[in-house]
Parts: C-alpha cells; structure tokens; sequence
C-alpha cells in the first residue's frame, strides 16, 4: 500500500508560548511522507529563533510581514507539494501516530477527498479539559448551530482544494467554515471517531476576541450558500438545529467516555 505525501502548515505571529509544542507535535509524527511547512508573520517575541532550531526538518519555512493568517495559509498552501493537506495552528497540536492514521484511511479510500476527526480541547497550559466528539456533517445543523468541523483534524486532498479555488482571503476568522462549506458543495465530508488534534480554548484566541467579525463572516457565508432568508425562517431553523445536533450526539455516543 503506497502511503501519501501529507503536507502540514502552520502559521504563527507571537505565539512563541505554544509554538514549540506545536512544532514538536508535528515533527514527533510517525510518518515518513511528512512535508511541514511554517509560515511565520514577522513575529518579535522569539518565535524566528524557535523556527530557526527546527530548520533542518522543516520542508520551507518564511518570516515576513503578511495580510494576517488567512493570507499567511495561502501562501503555505503554494509551496506544499503533497497529497493531503492539513494546517495546525501555532497553538494546536497533532496528536501522536495522528499522520499515519490519516494516511492508511486516504489510502484504503482513494475515492474520497476530505475526512474529518474528532478533537480534545486543552486548556490554556496544556491541560485536558475534554474530548469534543461530533457527528457526521449534516448541512442543515452546519448552518443554523455552529461549523462544528474540527478543522485541526481535518485533512483533504490537494486537487480537491484546487477544484474549490482554494482559501478566499476575505475570511480572517472562519476561513476553515468557508472552506469547508464548499468542499461540501462538490463531495462528501466523511467523518471518523478517531482523536486526530488537541485544540487549545482559552480567552485570547483569535475566535474569543473578533466575535464581531466572526458573526460578519458567517452571515456572508449564509448568504452566499442559502441566499436571503426570511428572518423567521432562520430563527426557527436555529430553533430546530441546536437540539436536534444534542439528541444526534447522544443517539451517536457522542457524549460518553
């Protein structure tokens, strides 16, 4: 069984803090196939010297000014030459043996593009907070709950993110909800119980602190995809789609140990 070139990007701006974890996470992989690119925006806390001392196992790597992260993974994206294509942010990690499990399952499916695992949350420090089981993507609950996709365990083939233009880079916060959004327009977002990531939660993450533009990106997302909707019509679809991801999850397990 041939194994795939899995391509990683990772981009940071002064997250020096958990930088570290995150390189080691991917480079600790068990895969000979890996191609890890880092991105890094001119960052002034040290992360350039951090970068620098793993150099020599890094596919590329770049400190420059940019347009922010989303500009930052487009650029990442250019460079990578692999099958599969995946980003870990600065302060996610993969988890261990995460590479070749995801290359035994694009290899024993070689007619799927994009598969999605599960994802533990982590507190600030590092510590175990919980483990975030979803179920399969359904549309309907994507767009009138949340993008619960976990996107730092989700891997999709490279011609795949070429078919749908790629990241767009007017999303600088849900980016990965765009993205996916029409990665599901052409093909089926498959779904494993498999723990892939561990997603850092804590207040100065990007998505705690630009809620605002969060909430701007999403509508344009809705409105590209559903057009204009009556806004009862969305209330009461919101209405519907929260309990009825609960009682999927449940139904599915989700919320056991």
């Amino acid at each position: 069984m041939t194994l795939p070139r899995i391509s990683i990007v990772t981009v940071n701006f002064n997250h020096r803090p958990h930088l570290e974890q995150c390189l080691q996470s991917v480079l600790k992989q068990d895969y000979p196939h890996l191609e890890y690119i880092v991105i890094d925006g001119g960052s002034t806390d040290g992360s350039v010297d951090l970068i620098k001392k793993y150099a020599d196992r890094l596919a590329y790597w770049v400190s420059e000014p940019d347009q922010g992260q989303t500009d930052a993974l487009i650029k990442g994206f250019r460079r990578a030459r692999g099958d599969i294509f995946c980003w870990i942010n600065a302060d996610d990690l993969l988890e261990p043996g995460a590479l070749r499990d995801v290359a035994d399952y694009f290899a024993r499916h070689p007619e799927r593009q994009v598969v999605t695992g599960d994802a533990t949350l982590i507190r600030e420090d590092g510590s175990f907070w919980r483990v975030q089981r979803q179920i399969r993507f359904m549309a309907f609950l994507w767009f009138n709950d949340h993008n619960y996709i976990a996107q730092s365990s989700t891997f999709w083939r490279r011609e795949l993110y070429a078919q749908v233009g790629g990241l767009d880079p007017f999303f600088q916060v849900n980016m990965d909800g765009d993205l996916f959004i029409r990665f599901a327009q052409v093909t089926r977002l498959y779904h494993v119980r498999r723990l892939w990531s561990r997603f850092r939660v804590y207040p100065q993450q990007k998505t705690s602190r630009l809620v605002e533009r969060l909430a701007v990106e999403n509508e344009v997302i809705r409105r590209r995809h559903l057009g204009q909707e009556w806004p009862g019509s969305q209330r009461l679809k919101r209405l519907v789609a929260r309990p009825l991801r609960w009682m999927l999850k449940l139904i599915s397990g989700c919320y056991g140990p």
